[in-house]
């Protein structure tokens, strides 16, 4: 398979790229999220987290446009292009599409579903394979890859729309341990490397600790925003989540412990404010 070469000068926006204005955001009448106010900054590595059911896809989609909120409003910049990758789960394996097919869709906003695929938009599909470290799949059967194959083909399809903002949820869903922590390297090297910026969606908060700058804590509403020195300490969980919580050094990062337990994927956190996904 050939290699595509990195060599483009990438022009990112800056400042301010969406803002929640006292947002309500819900359906029909049943509002998920209520009086949401936060804002994303370009080369913020935002993580938001809280338990199922707590409104973080909902707060996903209202950054997508795909759900407009019920009060208040939501402020985006012009120009700026959002890449979205969704729960894995969710990808249709029915039909056999390579990984290349794949990742392709994410071209067809700019090109329309029944045109050819350009040179152009070939390369750009290749060098998106090749940022997730999948070139060599691009011919494999979509539906035979391994979980964390699956998700980095997911994640290629999101850049090969040449986004500004990489917007992801439970990127991590499901995986082991080894699969997490280079799904969670990619996306680092992603945001330091290329410039993207993260907004990443996970009721496991060990998962995106050591990672995210920015953490916006969600419970049907917005419990605590702010930077992860601000956001995560004993202190701040412990209240936010109704439990004694430690946040211990663990070599270069942190570790979140309840009940004086490590938890690395913090189960009772999620179970102690738990429910079904919104």
């Amino acid at each position: 398979m050939k290699q595509v070469a990195e060599n483009r000068t990438i022009s990112r926006p800056v400042g301010e790229l969406l803002a929640f204005d006292h947002a309500d955001l819900g359906y029909g009448k049943r509002i998920v999220v209520a009086d949401l106010s936060m804002v994303l900054r370009a080369g913020d590595f935002l993580g938001i987290v809280g338990p199922n059911g707590a409104g973080k896809t909902t707060i996903l989609k209202a950054m997508l446009g795909i759900l407009k909120p019920l009060n208040g409003r939501v402020r985006r910049t012009s120009g700026v292009r959002f890449g979205y990758v969704p729960q894995r789960q969710s990808a249709d394996e029915v039909y056999p599409l390579t990984a290349l097919e794949v990742a392709m869709m994410g071209r067809y906003p700019m090109m329309g579903v029944f045109a050819r695929p350009s040179r152009r938009d070939r390369d750009l599909v290749l060098s998106s394979l090749n940022q997730v470290g999948i070139a060599d799949l691009a011919e494999q059967p979509f539906r035979e890859l391994s979980g964390g194959q699956k998700q980095r083909t997911l994640i290629a399809r999101a850049l090969a729309s040449e986004p500004d903002v990489l917007v992801l949820d439970e990127p991590t869903n499901d995986m082991d341990i080894g699969s997490e922590h280079a799904i969670m390297e990619l996306l680092k090297d992603l945001h330091d490397s290329r410039g993207l910026t993260i907004v990443m969606v996970s009721h496991l908060l060990n998962v995106v600790v050591n990672y995210a700058g920015t953490f916006a804590i969600v419970d049907h509403g917005l419990r605590m925003f702010g930077s992860a020195e601000e956001v995560v300490s004993a202190q701040n969980l412990s209240e936010v989540y109704g439990i004694p919580v430690e946040v211990a050094a663990h070599g270069d990062g942190r570790v979140v412990l309840t009940a004086g337990c490590t938890c690395r994927q913090d189960e009772a956190l999620s179970r102690r404010l738990g429910g079904s996904n919104a």
